[in-house]
């Protein structure tokens, strides 16, 4: 028995070495406080590398006019490379009265909301096709877990609201639901059987998603 219990632990630690699934669950660990880009000298990195201000006047010049979808400013990997290896991003969001940040997903992290001002509802589906739904109102927080398809929407016709959604990845990735269904070269017929709609509609879906 303890030979068999001695094989079977060999077997785990191989298969777990073997497995990177096990390892990669999220940003890759530094051995450095911080990483610096090659293109700079680390040696001259100041204050102002560890600084992103382009939030300051993003809801000042936003322009919601005739907007139905919500404005996204996002502080990532890609708009702020001290975030590299430190496992965290931000992504401020404001919503046109009656306005919704449509179904999406982030397949590479978990998101936490916090509502800043007016009122939210929010949701999302799990695997089992069950639908999460809650109203939020300023300094509310919500959790969206990893990799499922979740959305926003101002419930207010008269205001605005903001919120921040803050992830637990530097690149967490966004996969808009109906950007990647109608708007990545999908087959009309394979959406139409899909759907079980005529092509018509499918078309439509695809034009307004170009």
């Amino acid at each position: 028995m303890e030979k068999l219990s001695s094989l079977i632990a060999c077997a785990l630690i191989l298969a777990i070495a073997k497995n990177p699934i096990f390892a990669n669950t999220g940003d890759p660990d530094i051995l450095t406080e911080f990483l610096v880009p090659p293109s700079l000298n680390a040696s001259n990195i100041t204050r102002q590398y560890f600084t992103f201000t382009n939030f300051r006047y993003f809801e000042a010049k936003a322009n919601l006019t005739g907007r139905t979808t919500a404005l996204i400013a996002k502080a990532t990997l890609k708009e702020f490379p001290a975030l590299e290896g430190q496992s965290v991003s931000v992504a401020k969001i404001i919503y046109p009265p009656s306005g919704i940040n449509p179904p999406h997903t982030h397949p590479r992290s978990a998101e936490l909301l916090i509502v800043l001002e007016g009122i939210l509802e929010v949701g999302f589906v799990d695997t089992e096709n069950q639908l999460f739904l809650q109203t939020l109102q300023a300094h509310d927080l919500f959790i969206f877990p990893k990799g499922l398809v979740h959305f926003q929407v101002n419930t207010k016709p008269d205001c605005k609201a903001v919120a921040l959604g803050v992830f637990g990845s530097a690149s967490a990735g966004t996969v808009s639901i109906p950007a990647s269904v109608f708007g990545s070269g999908i087959d009309v017929d394979i959406l139409t059987k899909a759907f079980h709609t005529d092509d018509q509609i499918i078309s439509e879906l695809v034009e307004a998603n170009k």
